[in-house]
């Protein structure tokens, strides 16, 4: 598996704080959510996703961000994707205002959000529970969704934050919807004004046949081949620009 760029800093900036919050306790109290003293303390909206609770906390998230992260990086971009997974940590911040009085750290309302973002894109991917049991990634999405809200609205005291992995699911899901709408009217406005010469689309082409689809996911590597077999029977132009944006993200690497 590949990791991508923003995912590997992720991974590490996780893993350099919990270090140091071993090493210095006073660092949770200081950089951990509490709701309720959220307007005195903005700042822990977002460090708290960076803290965690013991080596199997940091460690799960960390397996899930590495298992789901690094398509959706290549989908969105680096720069895209870092905003998509803090804003889906601080929208996991927002809805833990349900338990107003709880510490909260760790990054699984930012993980949530990345496994809505997956199971938007490639809903019928396979996913294997423990590495034994398949669930398409659709399935898993909603069914960490159901199993939130039960617990959450059952008053289930396991000292997990269930609005929190709620209220990152839903940022992750409004995320991309805005994304998709903002880049549809982007489309739409300048599609009277695309003018490419020839030439232009044949350089174009010939970046997009290079791309080296035996280093990419299967899942990606299947997109780029139903894209280029698009473009080479209907003409570049018949792409869309989220389509070609795409294709230039992954010829760039």
């Amino acid at each position: 598996m590949q990791i991508t760029p923003c995912v590997k800093r992720l991974m590490l900036a996780n893993a350099l704080a919990f270090l140091a919050s071993a090493t210095l306790p006073a660092m949770v109290e200081a950089f951990a959510l509490v709701p309720v003293l959220v307007l005195t303390r903005p700042w822990t909206l977002v460090t708290y996703m960076f803290l965690h609770g013991g080596m199997a906390h940091i460690l799960l998230n960390m397996l899930m961000l590495l298992c789901f992260g690094p398509r959706l990086e290549e989908r969105l971009g680096s720069k895209t994707f870092l905003r998509f997974y803090l804003g889906c940590g601080i929208g996991g911040a927002v809805l833990s205002i349900a338990t107003p009085y709880s510490m909260i750290v760790g990054a699984s309302g930012a993980i949530f959000g990345v496994v809505a973002g997956f199971a938007r894109y490639w809903p019928r991917e396979r996913i294997y529970i423990w590495g034994i049991l398949p669930v398409e990634a659709r399935v898993l999405a909603i069914l960490l969704v159901a199993a939130s809200l039960y617990a959450g609205f059952s008053g289930n005291r396991d000292g997990i934050a269930h609005f929190t992995h709620l209220g990152g699911l839903a940022a992750g899901w409004l995320f991309l919807k805005a994304l998709e709408r903002r880049r549809r009217a982007a489309v739409v406005g300048r599609s009277s004004a695309r003018r490419v010469s020839p030439a232009m689309e044949a350089e174009r082409m010939a970046r997009w046949v290079s791309i080296g689809s035996a280093t990419l996911h299967e899942v990606n590597r299947r997109e780029v081949e139903r894209l280029l077999e698009k473009a080479r029977r209907m003409g570049p132009r018949a792409l869309t620009r989220e389509e070609e944006e795409f294709l230039d993200r992954i010829a760039r690497g």
